[in-house]
């Protein structure tokens, strides 16, 4: 092969790579976006396990909120912005911008704690929202955003996997994710910032929504053992789940086989149904402490309904909730840790209008250890869409 032979070969091969290295954010918005495969359902499943020392972190944002209100009851949109009440069907939507770059149009951050001395294990984007709002976006740049780690450019991220898309007469929704291990190496702790996410702007009776999520495994030799989990997929949720599907997800106990209770669950009861997701083989001792962290679309504040109920082995059923996530509205537009806002957000909206992102103390529910966990999400009356379940427990030899 001659020189511009190899040259040709090397560009093409650059070109397939689902992180490019420093691209201007109006080159990347030009280059053509390969588009991934799509499913409107995709059962939970086990993206990543390890038991080490360490820990799982997240940065989260919302990437759209109010810009006017419609409905005559609502709340003023500044209001809703510190934490009134509000639903996203009640303004016109419109993007989130805090970058300075006249080609994107929508960027937010969000703060990563990676703790110093710490070593990524792995890490995930996800990010997702809807499509139709008072206008329809085209479905083929669902898997690329841009993303810049603390102080530098943005890179072009391409989803690695099936993107979760659904279309209805109410809402065309969408999940998409990429492994970005590399990339959070390099860029570690600070604000990380996520842009172009493909998401509609405007108003409409369901509303608008959107936003993204980095979920983060380290290592660290001064911390305690702990299992971490993470399972993704992409489900549908609303009201009257069918208790069959508990009894489809008792099957599963072996978290190491990947058969996952998330999908005997769909299967039983499909979308009128909850979710339920078994994590086996923990061996937490009585007293470990723990938390679990959920990211969801379109839970409405003050719709009630939807709950996240963890059992341990075969004891009774425990509440995940706290001050800022009643149990009986868990998915109610909120981004917080403990019930806290623990991270720096830019912009840092206290109802973030249909996108959750919120990790619960898991700790009461281990109080007598657990070598298993089943996780259960039921919808609220409108219905919402689950897209991520974070764990960290205790664990021992």
């Amino acid at each position: 092969m001659g020189s511009s032979g190899r040259i040709l070969a090397a560009l093409g091969l650059l070109s397939c790579l689902a992180l490019s290295v420093n691209i201007p954010a109006a080159a990347a918005a030009s280059a053509p976006v390969p588009v991934p495969e799509e499913a409107a359902r995709i059962p939970f499943t086990q993206r990543y396990q390890a038991v080490q020392h360490g820990g799982l972190v997240r940065a989260s944002n919302s990437a759209i909120s109010c810009r006017r209100e419609v409905a005559p009851e609502a709340e003023s949109c500044a209001d809703v912005k510190k934490g009134a009440a509000g639903v996203n069907s009640d303004f016109e939507m419109f993007y989130s911008e805090v970058d300075k770059d006249p080609d994107t149009y929508n960027s937010t951050r969000a703060e990563l704690k990676v703790p110093q001395g710490a070593k990524v294990s792995y890490a995930r984007l996800y990010w997702g929202g809807n499509l139709r709002v008072g206008e329809q976006k085209p479905p083929e740049d669902n898997g690329r955003v841009l993303v810049a780690e603390p102080g530098g450019a943005y890179k072009e991220v391409l989803a690695d996997t099936v993107v979760g898309h659904k279309s209805d007469a109410d809402s065309d929704a969408y999940q998409a994710s990429a492994d970005v291990t590399p990339l959070v190496r390099k860029g570690g702790a600070g604000m990380w910032t996520v842009a172009q996410l493909n998401i509609a702007m405007g108003h409409s009776e369901v509303g608008a929504w959107g936003g993204w999520t980095l979920v983060v495994a380290y290592e660290h030799p001064q911390e305690p053992l702990r299992r971490v989990s993470l399972w993704d997929g992409f489900e549908r949720l609303a009201a009257g789940a069918d208790e069959a599907a508990d009894e489809a997800a008792g099957e599963t106990a072996d978290e190491e086989a990947g058969e996952t209770a998330g999908e005997a669950a769909g299967e039983t009861a499909g979308e009128a149904a909850g979710e339920t997701v078994e994590i086996a083989g923990l061996r937490a001792r009585p007293g470990s402490r723990g938390k679990a962290g959920v990211v969801a679309y379109d839970g409405d504040r003050g719709t009630l309904g939807d709950s996240l109920t963890v059992t341990a082995d075969s004891g009774r059923r425990v509440n995940l909730s706290d001050g800022k996530n009643p149990f009986n509205d868990v998915m109610n537009s909120t981004i917080t840790e403990f019930g806290q806002n623990a991270f720096v957000r830019q912009p840092d909206h206290m109802n973030n209008l249909g996108y959750d992102a919120d990790v619960l103390d898991l700790s009461p529910v281990l109080s007598g250890g657990a070598r298993n966990l089943s996780f259960r999400f039921a919808g609220e009356n409108q219905g919402h869409f689950l897209g991520v379940l974070f764990v960290q427990t205790d664990a021992r030899r």
